[in-house]
């Protein structure tokens, strides 16, 4: 099995080899030139083989010790690296914050809260994961994350605090001039003909829609799947298709009038948004923190959920509000 090779020993080795001297890298270490020689000689015994050639008073690598020097200059550097960052998050106010979230609401949900977080911790290290619900807790799990921004799910396990934050409820969103949004009635028999514009089938906000629409025996044509809210909007702006969105994410173009938005019908389908983290690891001062402001802030979601008739002109659909899903 390989040795170690001792930081030491590497450090005086790449001093030597920088100096091109032993008195002086001695000097430099503050070392005797013995203690720095003895270093050398260990090192090349540990390694096998002659890193240093005497020429006069200098010192020449040799082409192993050429070969080391590259790679212990980046090791050296990086133990110094190390040490200042251990350095800092010993100072107040330094500190790091691992947020696991989705793309809604990294765009929708995080800049406000970031805004005021950076407020109180000037100096905190944030690191952001873009993942859907499911990753986030895989990444939680693993101590990859802090704490993330999630839907609730039946699976989560105990190992798992979820705390609540609001709920929406997905809706249809047509453009203006979509039949839909000129009658303000979703005829039941043409939903399953629509093209359907919708996030990103990995998504957990897919497998609900899909898990909706298979209770009501209403399987949906998907032509187009994104990843990105914005672009899911411009579609549907433009006519190409229906999507199902959450109200709050599209505010300003239903208060425009440039998209509209329709109940699913009598059976809503809700979603509950909150945070997760790990219950066997308290929370620091930061990261409760920011579970606070996103409490604060998240309050204004669940107000902008738009109230609409249901706009399902089907007697079928109203005789099932009363037995639910």
């Amino acid at each position: 099995m390989n040795e170690t090779i001792d930081s030491r020993q590497l450090r005086a080795f790449s001093t030597v080899a920088k100096l091109g001297n032993f008195t002086r890298a001695a000097s430099e270490l503050c070392l005797t030139q013995s203690a720095v020689s003895h270093s050398i000689r260990s090192l090349e015994d540990s390694l096998g083989c002659r890193l240093l050639d005497r020429v006069g008073k200098k010192v020449a690598l040799t082409h192993q010790g050429d070969q080391l020097l590259m790679h212990a200059e980046k090791i050296l550097q990086e133990m110094v690296t190390a040490r200042e960052s251990l350095d800092q998050l010993g100072k107040w106010g330094r500190s790091r914050l691992r947020v696991g979230a989705s793309a809604t609401a990294c765009q929708y949900i995080l800049p406000r809260v970031l805004r005021e977080f950076k407020k109180s911790y000037p100096q905190c290290r944030i690191t952001i994961e873009p993942c859907d619900t499911p990753l986030v807790r895989d990444l939680l799990s693993a101590n990859k994350i802090d704490v993330g921004i999630a839907l609730q799910s039946k699976h989560d396990n105990s190992s798992i605090e979820f705390i609540p934050l609001f709920d929406d409820e997905l809706m249809f969103v047509v453009g203006p001039d979509h039949p839909w949004a000129l009658t303000g009635q979703v005829c039941r028999e043409e939903i399953p003909k629509q093209s359907y514009i919708l996030y990103d089938k990995t998504s957990f906000t897919f497998q609900m829609i899909q898990a909706y629409f298979q209770e009501e025996e209403m399987p949906l044509n998907t032509l187009i799947q994104l990843g990105n809210i914005e672009a899911i909007k411009e579609l549907v702006k433009l006519g190409l298709g229906v999507s199902i969105l959450a109200s709050w994410v599209s505010r300003e173009e239903i208060r425009t009038g440039t998209l509209i938005a329709l109940s699913l019908g009598p059976r809503k389908l809700r979603r509950h948004w909150g945070l997760v983290t790990r219950k066997d690891l308290p929370l620091g001062l930061p990261q409760a923190t920011f579970v606070k402001l996103c409490q604060r802030f998240s309050s204004e979601f669940s107000r902008s959920d738009e109230k609409t008739d249901s706009g399902v002109d089907d007697e079928r659909t109203q005789d099932r509000e009363s037995k639910g899903p």
